[in-house]
């Protein structure tokens, strides 16, 4: 137990002390001889009323001694400071936006995709990398879901506008739509850590691409999805502009569908309404071993003893009030 503001206790004792020395030097009331006083004070009778009232006076003073003595501790605000160790998961997502040109048109649509999905996690970090010719980090993985969800609303607002400064930095490489690029940007993004049990944090990427090529990337999307397959990163896409690519593998679709599925992840179409529902559903099974955070220090406001016992004090004071009247 501590107390947070401990001078109010040596105050409250100053306090006391001047009133009571105050107290002390005050003028003795002015009395008047009363002839044969004394063969009233003998009474037994009298003299029991005045044993009865001293006793209570007493005890009022020491209900008034332990009310303030209370109060000044409650003011004096106890805590408990103790040291908790919390429970994290061990998840982490990271949402992989392509903005190039023959994306503009859904971007918007995705970005609502994201904010559902955003909505749907509970305790994973989640993160957004936007790309085109080049990747920018739009966030870094984080558990604070209000500020996830504010940077998507921004993300959708600029998706809607297509102006503004949230595509700088997405144009600084050679070509356009570098999808293996972004995909390795985003499975690089993963921090190196692992739980103090030295259990590997689970790790998906959700790609939104329509996988249609322009340019001459350092990676190719099946470079990438072996990379991530390398780091145990499972990819989920989805796709806003999937075809009927029927039989033949060198469609954009069944490419981006065969990098998903080397890595263990899934496929979906944006408009799909198994998307968000398959794809958080798919991250929640994979494997999970939750471990300690660093230890926190935690401080709880601890008033109810000292304000129980000002509140027993003051009921018997009012009691011994009503009592005492004449």
């Amino acid at each position: 137990m501590e107390l947070s503001y401990w001078w109010i206790l040596p105050l409250a004792a100053a306090a006391v002390a001047i009133s009571a020395w105050l107290y002390r030097r005050r003028r003795p009331p002015q009395t008047r001889p009363v002839a044969h006083g004394d063969r009233l004070t003998d009474l037994p009778e009298y003299q029991h009323a005045l044993r009865r009232y001293r006793l209570r006076l007493m005890v009022a003073v020491v209900l008034g001694a332990v009310f303030l003595a209370a109060t000044a501790t409650a003011a004096a605000r106890p805590i408990l400071r103790t040291t908790e160790q919390p429970e994290i998961r061990n998840r982490d997502i990271v949402l992989c936006l392509d903005v190039s040109g023959s994306m503009t048109s859904t971007d918007a649509a995705i970005a609502t995709v994201f904010q559902k999905l955003a909505k749907e996690f509970d305790g994973e970090r989640i993160g957004m990398v936007i790309f085109d010719s080049s990747s920018v980090q739009l966030f870094p993985l984080t558990d604070d879901y209000d500020y996830a969800a504010e940077q998507l609303a921004e993300a959708k607002e600029a998706l809607d506008s297509g102006a503004g400064s949230f595509f700088d930095g997405t144009w600084n490489g050679a070509g356009s739509s570098l999808i293996g690029d972004g995909l390795a940007s985003c499975v690089q993004s993963f921090p190196d850590d692992t739980g103090t049990d030295g259990a590997q944090r689970s790790r998906s990427v959700v790609l939104a691409t329509d996988n249609f090529l322009s340019g001459e990337p350092i990676f190719s999307l099946e470079e990438a999805a072996a990379l991530a397959a390398d780091k145990k990163v499972k990819v989920y896409a989805l796709n806003p502009s999937d075809m009927d690519y029927g039989n033949q593998p060198d469609e954009p679709g069944a490419q981006l569908r065969a990098a998903t599925e080397r890595t263990e992840g899934a496929y979906f179409t944006v408009d799909s309404a198994e998307a968000v529902p398959g794809i958080v559903g798919k991250v929640q099974e994979t494997e999970a071993t939750s471990y300690r955070a660093a230890p926190q220090a935690v401080v709880a406001d601890a008033p109810a003893w000292p304000l129980g016992i000002a509140l027993v004090a003051g009921t018997g004071m009012l009691v011994l009030g009503w009592r005492l009247e004449p």
